[in-house]
């Protein structure tokens, strides 16, 4: 069995691609936490959070394991987002543009990122 490459020289556009999309994740972990500074003034539900929170945190482990190689990083990570996106919808009713962005990115560059390596994945 031939050792995969997972240098940076050799993919450099996988690491920048999902460098990328965390970036913008990052906009929707910045907005929760904006939210919990702020939820005596607004209202929010305090189980909220912890949902919220435990979404984020599940959504950056699948980016570690997508940026480590592993399938089930890439499969679960956009599932992480749409729930982030739920939990914001159905509590709050806020649409979050910032995880609308993070799949679409996800699925135009980061699935181009990871088709063309898809075998060399564990």
């Amino acid at each position: 069995m031939k050792a995969v490459d997972r240098s940076y020289k050799n993919n450099k556009d996988y690491y920048i691609i999902f460098a990328i999309i965390l970036l913008v994740y990052l906009l929707s972990i910045n907005t929760d936490a904006q939210q919990f500074a702020q939820h005596d003034l607004i209202n929010i539900p305090e189980g909220f959070f912890f949902f919220t929170f435990g979404a984020d945190i599940l959504a950056v482990i699948c980016w570690f394991l997508i940026v480590f190689f592993r399938k089930v990083g890439i499969i679960l990570f956009p599932v992480m987002v749409l729930i982030h996106f739920g939990l914001h919808n159905y509590f709050l009713s806020t649409y979050l543009y910032s995880d609308i962005t993070a799949l679409f990115l996800y699925i135009g560059l980061g699935l181009l990122a990871v088709v063309p390596r898809w075998s060399g994945l564990k």
